[in-house]
């Protein structure tokens, strides 16, 4: 008779796989339904969406989805490096996403302050007194992309605290759920945001 044995270790890592895709189908929701929001108020304020669109900065939006798109990638090296027990490699790679997730914040303020001063802003003077439809945009504007910077904080978090692990040794070729999983957090944050550049920054 041939007993089967448990691994711990691989059972552990594949619970924590779990609970993570579990957490993620919950942010899908949440920004799913603003996504149907916004669809719901572009079908009722077409033409006040296009000219919401043209007070956006296409460079920020664009340099944001190749900053995005890069840290991702950097993203999925250092798991890979870990994976073959590079762990240089992948402290690099962590770091570099770290530092593009900072330049995206970054960017966000300066757009965020610009968009301000210019008092482009929800329940804003400039905007109470144009159409209605134009402040609804900004309204969205500002809690989608608001919601998604969080996001980016906390998958940064997620990040710094996977580089600690990878450092320390705790992290390794057997044991990288914490890093896998802090991957696929910036994935769906990256995810995200590809929906979110054209809904706001391509409108036409």
């Amino acid at each position: 008779m041939i007993s089967q044995v448990n691994e711990p270790g691989k059972t552990d890592e594949a619970g924590k796989k779990l609970g993570m895709w579990l957490f993620l189908y919950t942010e899908i929701i949440l920004f799913g339904g603003l996504f149907v929001l916004y669809a719901v108020y572009l079908t009722r304020y077409p033409n006040e969406f296009i000219e919401g669109g043209k007070e956006l900065n296409r460079i920020f939006g664009v340099v944001n989805t190749i900053i995005l798109l890069i840290s991702s990638f950097a993203v999925a090296a250092a798991i890979t490096a870990v994976q073959k027990d590079q762990r240089k490699l992948a402290l690099w790679a962590i770091g570099g996403s770290l530092g593009c997730g900072a330049i995206f914040l970054v960017n966000k303020y300066f757009e965020w302050g610009h968009k301000i001063a210019l008092g482009i802003y929800p329940n804003s003077e400039r905007l109470l007194d144009g159409p209605d439809g134009q402040n609804m945009f900004f309204g969205l504007y500002y809690v989608i992309t608001g919601l998604h910077g969080l996001h980016i904080v906390i998958g940064m978090t997620f990040l710094a605290v996977s580089f600690g692990f990878v450092l320390a040794g705790k992290v390794t070729a057997k044991r990288f759920a914490l890093l896998e999983n802090a991957g696929l957090y910036w994935h769906l944050v990256d995810l995200i945001w590809i929906f979110v550049f054209p809904l706001f920054y391509l409108i036409i």
